[in-house]
């Protein structure tokens, strides 16, 4: 029900008694409660980066690249407090984590649609991660929209061709809803954009921007492999997930492939 201004008040502009009591421990053990606000907490970022994002796509889509730095800038210092909030999760021991880790039943962080969203906006496109939503779900929704659609590199490679760079056509019309495949010609295209800052300006501080955003994920994956590791060691993670193993193969995955390999050439 909407409040004038003169009725509202912060918890209702915050909706903070359905959000303070989404909070539900199953074990009786302390430790649970810090476990689902540490992820809940991580879904409403993830909500935020998805937020900027789309919002980040539409501009550079129309060649409003001064505009679209602000909203990576944010995102990448959203992952940066997401990154520093897997050091309150290793606050739980090991033997803390145990006397609960049973109600967790096959729920799973490999199950999470925002983050899968969050890849498949950024370029890691994988459609194999969407049968773990249940068929037609908005999640499932989501994610299909993402993964079926240009991703930021994609956009950003478009907007380098829209400017007068050599970007091949592959590069610019394919199946979006395919991994993408580096490409030398586009390395090549982006080099010159290093090459020659001053011309490319815009490309160049968006190309940074997209660093910084790769940057702070591959942060988020190796801290996040390192509290995975210090909680349950070697066992294998909750809904059957491989758990360390998985995760430490993943810290490779960058979203903007060229922007890191360039570098060697310059």
């Amino acid at each position: 029900m909407p409040h004038s201004p003169d009725t509202m008040t912060y918890g209702r502009y915050l909706a903070l008694d359905p959000l303070l009591q989404a909070q539900h421990p199953i074990s009786g053990r302390h430790d649970e409660m810090l476990f689902i606000i540490i992820h809940q907490t991580k879904e409403l970022w993830l909500k935020q980066i998805i937020f900027e994002l789309e919002q980040a796509l539409d501009l550079i889509r129309e060649d409003a690249l001064v505009p679209a730095y602000k909203g990576l800038a944010r995102v990448s210092r959203i992952q940066a407090v997401m990154t520093l909030s897997w050091d309150v999760l290793a606050t739980m021991t090991p033997a803390d984590y145990t006397r609960f880790r049973n109600v967790l039943g096959t729920s799973s962080g490999f199950q999470s649609a925002q983050f899968r969203q969050v890849e498949f906006m950024l370029g890691l496109k994988d459609a194999s991660h969407l049968k773990h939503q249940e068929a037609g779900s908005d999640e499932q929704k989501a994610m299909r929209e993402a993964l079926d659609a240009p991703s930021l590199w994609d956009e950003a490679n478009r907007a380098a061709a829209r400017a007068g760079l050599p970007v091949p056509a592959e590069a610019v019309e394919r199946d979006w809803a395919r991994p993408y495949a580096p490409s030398a010609a586009v390395e090549d295209a982006w080099a010159t954009v290093y090459r020659d800052t001053e011309r490319w300006w815009g490309l160049y501080q968006l190309a940074e921007k997209l660093v910084d955003v790769d940057d702070a994920m591959a942060s988020w994956r190796h801290k996040h492999v390192v509290t995975v590791e210090r909680v349950i060691g070697g066992k294998r993670g909750t809904g059957g997930t491989a758990g360390v193993p998985y995760l430490q193969s993943t810290l490779s995955k960058r979203a903007f492939p060229e922007l890191w390999s360039l570098r060697t050439q310059l």
